[in-house]
């Protein structure tokens, strides 16, 4: 299996001898989920192994100057995976380090240390995560769909239009495989042109650390192919948005303990009061698991050529149904559909094991399960508060959320602030194409 450490107590030296590698990406993940690397000779990786990478971090977006001393990236050897498309080299993901501190706005830190507290309570955190993208290529007019086959209204599940696909995505599947990852599933997802590929859930770390890869790895190799892979939560107004989907348990000694088969969706008394914990601060949380300004023109959206958004509107659950923010789709794990492809995982997990874990501590209640279609009837529900519905209005709510604010800690909260408002404010003086159509006969 070329994605694991042989006998993970070796050094990445004799990782590099087992394995032939000449070279090593030494990898981070700055505070927007941009990821950082300087490519290592193996001859050298000892060195890099025990004092890190250096970069200036003024270039990384992590919230320093350019006065600032280097930051130095250790990695992580039990990260390692070798690229299956150039198996010479092998990536790493890593924690940064700030004269000789671990630093505390790197988003890996960041949900490491939240991690640590659940381990401190006895649990394990395990998650998996759904990674829609489409597939793009350069037009005259801009980025189009590349398959320009792909045109039906509702193409979900289309078979002819995934298997004009078959290349680059069994391509992918066969690398995810020699990874060890378990790929199980592939579909061509609600909008023309967008793709899903599951694999199995793990620890909430590995896969953290294997959705930054598997974003690298899906643009790389659409780019061998000439095409575009985006993320994006919202590259068309008429098409669905690429969610970024989470799964969610709790373990303790080898047991679900999210699963009780006496209940009625299958979920234990700590699962419901880690769910009440998620909605509760479910309005500051969308500003890390919807991240960007057209994420809220995702969660916005008013209709799509299918005729659904697929994006939750509502702080509610339900059964197995996707009109709400959080979905029960079996007994023990539920899924968090608030989470967009342009998160950071470090971060949007951070702040969702955080909330679930204050409420398990103060025995917080979900409310009623709705069995509806929030979609239709969402706003019979007076009651019911609503996810911000802008950037702006997010960060906002991050910002008065003092758990959030305490997960993120002082550093991360500020540099993850400060960065957003910079974003928000560049795209408020922005003027758009359709604005000139709107109003230039004023």
């Amino acid at each position: 299996m070329v994605g694991t450490v042989p006998e993970q107590t070796k050094s990445l030296v004799e990782v590099a001898k087992e394995l032939k590698l000449e070279f090593f990406l030494v990898s981070f993940t700055d505070i927007l989920g941009a990821t950082r690397a300087k490519l290592v000779p193996a001859a050298k990786i000892a060195t890099v192994a025990s004092d890190g990478a250096f970069f200036a971090p003024f270039a990384c977006n992590l919230g320093l100057g350019p006065d600032a001393h280097d930051i130095a990236a250790i990695p992580d050897a039990n990260s390692l995976i070798v690229l299956p498309w150039q198996k010479n080299v092998a990536w790493l993901a890593s924690d940064v380090y700030l004269d000789g501190e671990l630093f505390a706005a790197s988003p890996r830190v960041i949900f490491k240390k939240v991690l640590e507290q659940c381990a401190d309570l006895g649990y394990g955190y395990k998650t998996g995560v759904e990674a829609e993208f489409f597939l793009l290529k350069k037009g005259v007019q801009g980025y189009e769909i590349a398959d320009a086959m792909d045109t039906a209204a509702r193409p979900c599940y289309d078979q002819l239009n995934l298997m004009r696909q078959f290349d680059l995505i069994s391509t992918i599947v066969r690398y995810m495989e020699e990874l060890g990852w378990e790929p199980y599933q592939c579909d061509h997802e609600d909008a023309n042109g967008q793709f899903e590929l599951n694999w199995t859930y793990s620890n909430a770390l590995t896969t953290a650390d294997r959705h930054v890869f598997f974003k690298y790895m899906v643009k790389t190799l659409a780019e061998q192919r000439g095409l575009t892979a985006t993320f994006m939560p919202k590259p068309f107004s008429h098409l669905t948005g690429n969610g970024g989907h989470i799964h969610m348990s709790l373990w303790n000694d080898g047991s679900n303990a999210f699963l009780d088969r006496t209940d009625e969706m299958g979920l234990s008394a700590i699962a419901y009061e880690f769910m009440g914990g998620v909605l509760a601060h479910a309005r500051g949380l969308s500003a890390l698991c919807s991240p960007t300004v057209t994420s809220y023109k995702r969660l916005g959206a008013s209709n799509t050529n299918s005729g659904s958004t697929w994006s939750p509107r509502y702080l509610s659950y339900g059964g197995n149904n996707r009109t709400h923010m959080i979905r029960i789709p079996e007994g023990g794990r539920f899924e968090c559909r608030l989470v967009d492809g342009s998160a950071n995982l470090y971060l949007a997990q951070a702040g969702i094991l955080a909330s679930g874990l204050e409420g398990m501590a103060k025995h917080l209640n979900p409310g009623k399960r709705i069995d509806e279609n929030m979609f239709v009837r969402g706003e019979e529900f007076s009651d019911l508060k609503k996810l911000p519905t802008s950037l702006l209005e997010a960060l906002q709510c991050l910002e008065q959320d003092a758990l959030l604010m305490g997960a993120l800690g002082l550093e991360g909260a500020k540099t993850f602030l400060e960065f957003k408002y910079q974003e928000w404010d560049s795209y408020n003086s922005t003027v758009t194409p359709w604005e000139i159509e709107q109003y230039v006969n004023c």
